[in-house]
């Protein structure tokens, strides 16, 4: 059985415990009390394991990309559909959408517990980095779906990704690497323009030897590997964002190759 069965069934009982499982709790329409919730916060119970990852990955993924949304003070439409188009590539079915499409809710409340539930997530992730640069990159790209990122949003996400353990320098590679991307795949950009994107996309800069940017893109494929990562606890559902990261990273590499010859 899969997390999603698990968390659909009787042997779930709410074992996520804490402010994520209070969120989840009430985005399958039960009620959990809060102080049951935050008893069974406890950093060693059952962190790690991959499907209870799963979960808090799930969860923490769109109850923030909700919180995201509203930091400028409106959800627009654009950042209604990156989520909605986010559960598509996921091919969640009816139920499952229901249960993301209440978590993004629960985040826009003014009462989300935003810290408590980066914090939780953090201890789950059990120092699976990876997993936590690919929930940065999905916020990233709620915040730049309507064209650019407000200073709101920016000053967010630098505070969602130091709660979460990441550098200053990393997000703001990060930043470039998932605007470098969504630019990438826009029609209309001048040669130039495009080539300059691909190498923004592997975090390089145009000086770099071949050898440090084939370093560079290996580092990345190896971050993205979709079934590494869902090894680690990455909800099988999004495995195909992660491919479709692979396959741009890819396109990247070799449009960089290309223009070298």
């Amino acid at each position: 059985m899969n997390w999603w069965g698990k968390l659909m069934g009787a042997s779930f009982g709410y074992m996520l415990g804490g402010p994520l499982g209070v969120i989840l709790g009430i985005a399958l329409g039960h009620q959990l009390d809060k102080a049951f919730g935050n008893i069974m916060l406890d950093p060693n119970f059952g962190s790690g394991k991959v499907e209870r990852v799963q979960q808090a990955f799930f969860t923490a993924t769109f109850s923030v990309m909700g919180h995201l949304a509203k930091a400028d003070g409106r959800v627009s439409s654009d950042e209604i559909a990156l989520a909605r188009h986010v559960m598509a590539q996921m091919q969640l079915d009816e139920q499952q959408k229901q249960v993301a499409i209440n978590l993004f809710n629960e985040g826009k409340q003014a009462d989300f517990e935003l810290d408590a539930a980066l914090k939780q997530f953090r201890v789950e992730c059990h120092r699976r980095h990876n997993l936590i640069h690919m929930f940065l990159e999905i916020l990233i790209s709620t915040a730049i779906a309507d064209g650019e990122i407000d200073e709101t949003e920016h000053q967010l996400l630098v505070h969602i990704s130091a709660v979460m353990g990441v550098s200053a320098g990393a997000f703001e590679q990060l930043l470039r690497m998932v605007g470098a991307q969504q630019a990438y795949q826009q029609q209309g950009h001048s040669p130039v323009n495009r080539l300059q994107e691909a190498y923004d996309i592997l975090g390089v800069e145009k000086a770099a030897s071949d050898a440090e940017i084939k370093k560079a893109y290996r580092r990345l494929m190896n971050q993205h590997h979709p079934d590494k990562l869902v090894a680690k606890g990455l909800p099988e559902e999004m495995m195909k964002i992660a491919t479709e990261k692979t396959q741009e990273i890819k396109q990247a590499y070799e449009h960089i190759k290309e223009s070298r010859k």
